[in-house]
């Protein structure tokens, strides 16, 4: 019996040793540019095949297949052409009046294998895979003035996020397409979203929150579902404080079920528990549009420092770092210099770790090989 207490009891220890080793992280509030960083990778832009004729729409979603090796993307239904050169993609690429079909499975090589969803977007922001394989597309803002007297007869869509089959099969949609508000029959901007191992549905809300003149009334928030489609909590608010935001552009989850949010117009990095509570932020990333955790490593695109929006001192591109303690250790700078947005908003990394990136401004994607 002795014995026995003596090894509980060393297991005890063990057990606590471990989950201090596995603390969360510290927050890292120092705004330092970190630009000048070492860039192991090689760069490809544009990469993928599109067939003869045609061009990307403006492209911030995209993610790596659950294979490790194919992609899916989304695009704003095809280059516009009415968009004169340099004009803000925002404005003019969307899938108003389109029958682009915005959603494609590429494999290794580039080459598109399927694409679906002709039809049901205004403005596809971000994709997802979760764990049985389905898609999840975010459509992000309704028609705008412009799109409504151009196409009277487009049927509703945006402020909604859509859950399909590889085949493009339909299988649910959250929020009420075209309208704006407020759970649990609506969405208002939403962002980005993600599916817990439980099956909870995380949607990021409030791309405008970012604004100048955005007002304190501002949606700034995240609101979780359950598997079935089922509202269950929505937290956080407009702000800069812990757990509220300024357009949570972006979120990943880690292996702890952490969350981690790219809260753009804020410039940081904020890491939650998944009820809201408040764990850390980091400054290092520069003003973040996407995240994405692999292998230890956080990968994160700052797509508008120095471009559309103020960030003295900042260098566009993807930073990657360490997600244990934070360290930026590369940076992989823009393919392509822009006045507005232009690196990456979308932000993937397969099994090899190479990097890919959804870029908007460039209406391109573009692939970091690591091979050295």
């Amino acid at each position: 019996m002795r014995t026995s207490a003596v090894r509980a009891t060393v297991l005890v220890f063990i057990a606590v040793g471990l989950t201090a080793c596995a603390g969360n992280p510290t927050s890292n509030l120092d705004a330092t540019p970190t630009n000048d960083l070492p860039n192991p990778y090689r760069t490809v832009a544009p990469w993928g095949k599109l067939p003869t004729g045609f061009k990307w729409g403006a492209l911030n979603g995209v993610w790596v297949d659950n294979d490790g090796k194919s992609l899916w993307v989304v695009d704003r239904c095809g280059a516009n052409p009415e968009a004169p050169d340099g004009a803000s993609a925002f404005q003019f690429d969307t899938c108003a009046g389109s029958g682009w079909a915005p959603i494609h499975r590429l494999d290794e090589n580039g080459n598109i294998l399927k694409s679906f969803g002709a039809g049901l977007f205004i403005f596809p922001h971000k994709i997802y895979q979760d764990r049985d394989g389905n898609i999840w597309v975010v459509d992000m803002r309704g028609t705008n003035a412009r799109e409504r007297v151009k196409y009277p007869d487009q049927k509703p869509a945006g402020h909604a996020v859509w859950k399909f089959d590889q085949n493009g099969k339909v299988l649910m949609t959250i929020g009420t397409p075209g309208v704006a508000g407020n759970a649990p029959d609506s969405l208002n901007e939403p962002c980005s979203v993600l599916v817990a191992p439980n099956g909870d549905i995380y949607i990021t809300e409030g791309h405008s929150g970012q604004a100048k003149d955005a007002p304190p009334n501002s949606v700034g928030r995240i609101s979780v579902w359950d598997k079935n489609g089922k509202h269950l909590r929505t937290f956080g608010s407009w702000g800069s404080g812990a757990a509220q935001f300024k357009t949570p552009h972006d979120i990943a989850m880690d292996e702890r079920g952490r969350l981690w949010v790219a809260d753009r117009g804020n410039h940081r990095i904020q890491i939650l528990e998944q009820d809201g509570t408040y764990i850390a932020e980091w400054k290092q990333f520069g003003r973040p549009s996407g995240v994405a955790l692999r292998d230890g490593k956080i990968y994160v695109a700052d797509s508008e420092s120095n471009g559309v929006a103020p960030n003295p001192g900042w260098l566009r591109g993807i930073r990657v770092g360490e997600q244990s303690t934070g360290k930026v250790l590369y940076r992989i700078p823009d393919p392509q210099e822009m006045k507005g947005t232009s690196a990456a908003e979308g932000l993937a990394v397969d099994a090899a770790g190479n990097v890919y990136g959804g870029e908007v401004g460039p209406r391109q994607l573009s692939k970091h090989f690591r091979d050295r």
